[in-house]
């Protein structure tokens, strides 16, 4: 059975915002600190060093839980925390089970009820939310329908990125964005671009 390993998803992760760091800035540029970024790429470079000096017989859910702890501790502005939280709660609902399709998407299920709760958000406030929702949506829809984890996940990237495209013309509701007001409309969320990336390393990460 297919299952994503914690490890290559948070070394594709990191390897795939690394590459879009720029992007990412200059879409937090327009409407943020200008600093996501390079925040997310700190962020994750030390997520790969933490879990490379954990135990290796350290479970799946253990290992993301601890990557959520180093997000909170290296990354500033609303990403560490957010990410962090979501990582964390994805790890405390695997436990020690392989990350496969089913765990995976009550993972990315607990994943967003924290986020959503940390940052009370909701889809149409133009956050990171826009991005996590629908693609949690896809990915349980294609599971519970018997789909390859492969194909799952696809869906789910898909969605995440046509997530990440809704919040172009929406006014921000939440977060620093929200201060423009209607400047705001026209851009794209890079909290929901950088998300779109890190669904989309989930594809990559699979084994078996």
């Amino acid at each position: 059975m297919s299952s994503v390993s914690v490890d290559a998803w948070m070394q594709e992760a990191s390897t795939v915002i690394t590459a879009n760091a720029e992007r990412l800035t200059e879409l937090d540029s327009a409407i943020g600190d200008g600093d996501h970024g390079t925040n997310l790429t700190r962020g994750f470079r030390a997520v790969i060093e933490a879990l490379a000096a954990a135990e290796d017989e350290l479970p799946p859910g253990r290992r993301l839980i601890l990557a959520g702890k180093t997000l909170v501790s290296k990354v500033g502005g609303a990403s560490g925390p957010l990410w962090g939280t979501a990582l964390r709660r994805a790890g405390r609902s695997v436990g020690d089970a392989a990350l496969d399709g089913p765990a995976l998407a009550d993972a990315l299920d607990a994943a967003l009820a924290g986020v959503v709760e940390l940052g009370s958000a909701e889809v149409g406030d133009k956050t990171m939310v826009d991005a996590l929702t629908p693609a949690t949506q896809a990915l349980r829809t294609a599971v519970e329908a018997g789909e390859p984890l492969a194909d799952a996940i696809t869906a789910a990237a898909d969605a995440a990125a046509e997530g990440a495209r809704s919040t172009v013309p929406l006014q921000a509701r939440k977060g620093r964005a929200s201060y423009l007001g209607e400047r705001s409309i026209g851009h794209e969320d890079p909290g929901a671009a950088s998300t779109v990336l890190i669904i989309t390393a989930l594809g990559r990460a699979l084994e078996g």
